[in-house]
Order: structure tokens, then C-alpha cells, then sequence
């Protein structure tokens, strides 16, 4: 662009702004005036029921309780992370 745009540049600049903001908002305002979707017509009538037979218990884990971990897993986890310094790539 030059350093002192002319008063034609300016016009151009502006009207080629608009007229992409109009077409790039064109599509939404036309689906404002005809929606091809009228929307849900039945919300409830398709709910799904939930049977109670189908719901476990949910535990809830108090986190401020201190946590213990099976010391047979443990060392288990620790023999397996053992043998990783020892391979070879």
C-alpha cells in the first residue's frame, strides 16, 4: 500500500469490508427469517427412563482420608519398574 492512500483506495477498502462482512453474515440472517428447523417439538415424550436396577452404588472417596495401597501390587509395580534400567535399546 502507498504511504499517503488515496481517497479511491479508501473507498475501495471500506465497501470491499463490507461486503464481505454481508457475505460472510448472509446464510445466519437468512436462517433467522426461515428457520429450515422448527426445533424440538416433544422433549419429554422421548426421555430416556432410568431403571433403578440398572444403577450401581457410586462411591464417593472422602480425598482428605489418607489412602493405602496393597503391598503385594506394590511390589509387583516395583519388580517390573526394576527390570527397565536393564534393557537395551
Amino acid at each position: 500500500m502507498s504511504p499517503n492512500p488515496t481517497p479511491t483506495t479508501l473507498i475501495t477498502l471500506c465497501f470491499g469490508v463490507s461486503v464481505f462482512i454481508f457475505i460472510m453474515f448472509l446464510p445466519a440472517l437468512l436462517e433467522l427469517k426461515k428457520p429450515k428447523d422448527a426445533g424440538p417439538r416433544r422433549i419429554m415424550d422421548d426421555a430416556y427412563t432410568i431403571q433403578p436396577k440398572m444403577v450401581g452404588t457410586i462411591v464417593i472417596v472422602n480425598l482428605e482420608e489418607e489412602h493405602r495401597f496393597d503391598q503385594k501390587l506394590v511390589e509387583k509395580i516395583m519388580n517390573i519398574i526394576a527390570v527397565l534400567p536393564n534393557l537395551e535399546v
